[in-house]
């Protein structure tokens, strides 16, 4: 199974209500907030309309690893430790709980009673190489980047 990591990375000025409706969804309501997500039609009809204001891509492991323990947060903002994944998920570590997000046997968006789904990432070390107004594929920040995301990550959290 597939894994996007969904970042949003234009603010809410001037956003059309159908987008921003989009965005509310996809629970991306601030600037700088990433969700993770498993691939399906749905979503892929969901980001080619919010496509000029979030970038995407495949995520792996490590860094899907990384956000958790480092900005995954616990209904009231505590960090998530191993304990927690044992009371909530039922699995012994983190990479349990990474392997069980790959295979599907967990949603990460289905716990939201007990884990925040969105994750606050801090804005990118270094900047952005490219304009947020531009396409991935040309020269910009914005829409697919593959496993690209994973870079645009590991600066952000």
């Amino acid at each position: 199974m597939v894994l996007y990591a969904i970042v949003r990375i234009r603010g809410s000025a001037d956003v059309p209500y159908n987008i921003e409706y989009t965005l509310r969804l996809l629970r991306l309501v601030r600037l700088f907030h990433a969700v993770i997500y498993p691939k399906s039609p749905s979503l892929d009809g969901n980001l080619e309309v919010v496509k000029d204001w979030v970038t995407w891509g495949e995520i792996s492991r490590e860094t899907l690893k990384n956000l958790i323990s480092k900005r995954g947060r616990l209904v009231g903002g505590k960090l998530i430790t191993e304990n927690d994944i044992r009371e909530i998920f039922r699995l012994s570590n983190l990479d349990e709980l990474v392997d069980a997000l790959y295979e599907g046997k967990i949603l990460w968006h289905k716990y939201s009673d007990y884990v925040k789904p969105v994750f606050r990432l801090h804005p990118p070390k270094g900047g952005f190489k490219g304009s947020v107004k531009k396409p991935y594929n040309a020269g910009g920040e914005l829409g697919y980047r593959g496993e690209a995301i994973n870079e645009l990550l590991a600066r952000m959290i």
